[in-house]
């Protein structure tokens, strides 16, 4: 099964299910009646109307107010190849946050701001929040994962090393692309390692397991809920492994024209092409 929002004329954000070939959309519900139930709405087949992709805007099924809470650092090769190799490993997740509205989906077009010299790729996979979580343990936090996507960190490089704080480099225009939403129990647990390999114009740049986390799902959700509380509708992205462009001798960043895809086993592939940025459509 596979969970995707579309916008509608009239009726905003709606959540549906894509056929099995990917050719029709069934309407489930709208947005905010999902997330007030997601794993009964999971449970009970699709009651709205049938509609060819070919007629649908997609968009996240993200609710407005969601967190999108990121952590860095997460597989040791990454630390390894980075800025970061001289320094330990902290004892606790580095975690920043993405706003709602720096998400898209698979298929559109990222822009490249006009100060960056070019996108870094970061493929990785997001945990949907699917219970409300306060002062949770890990195994409670895991238990509440309602599903997964893939999900692509795109990051502008040259804002984010502008100071210690990550979060203006990760949150440029439509820089966080993100795949349809598996249900948690066709997936799995990420700690018997699925594996997520990122490809840029055919060529493999990362190819890694999730068993190579060093912050688990359960662990990571459980230590944010000890101070804010998570509700159905957040998200978790869980790292990157390595591989990152701008770790390499030469530096490869993304340019407009470049297709970047990720692929992650059980959740599918999430693809998405870099574009020069227009200001009249931004933001």
């Amino acid at each position: 099964m596979k969970i995707v929002g579309i916008q509608q004329p009239d009726r905003g954000v709606q959540v549906a299910q894509l056929s099995e070939d990917g050719a029709q959309v069934s309407v489930v519900c709208t947005l905010e009646e999902f997330w007030s139930d997601p794993a009964g709405k999971l449970a009970t087949p699709p009651t709205g109307p049938c509609m060819p992709v070919a007629d649908i805007e997609f968009v996240p099924p993200v609710l407005p107010g969601a967190r999108v809470v990121c952590i860095g650092l997460n597989y040791l090769a990454h630390v390894a190849e980075g800025s970061y190799r001289a320094e330990p490993l902290p004892a606790h997740p580095t975690l920043f946050a993405r706003w709602p509205n720096s998400l898209t989906v698979g298929d559109t077009g990222v822009p490249v701001p006009a100060n960056e010299q070019g996108l870094d790729w970061e493929g990785e996979v997001v945990a949907w929040v699917g219970q409300k979580l306060a002062d949770a343990t890990p195994d409670q936090a895991l238990a509440a994962v309602v599903g997964y996507s893939t999900f692509n960190d795109l990051t502008c490089r040259r804002a984010q090393k502008l100071t210690s704080q990550w979060i203006l480099g990760k949150n440029g225009d439509r820089s966080g692309p993100l795949g349809p939403m598996v249900p948690a129990s066709e997936v799995g647990d990420l700690r018997d390692g699925l594996r997520i390999q990122t490809r840029v114009n055919g060529e493999i740049v990362q190819d890694a397991r999730t068993d190579e986390m060093v912050y688990t799902v359960g662990d990571t959700l459980s230590h944010i809920s000890q101070t804010f509380t998570l509700h159905p509708g957040d998200l978790l992205a869980t790292g990157t492994p390595s591989g990152v462009g701008y770790a390499r001798t030469p530096q490869w960043l993304l340019q407009p024209g470049d297709q970047v895809e990720v692929e992650v086993e059980k959740l599918g592939i999430l693809r998405n092409t870099l574009v020069s940025r227009d200001t009249r459509f931004e933001g």
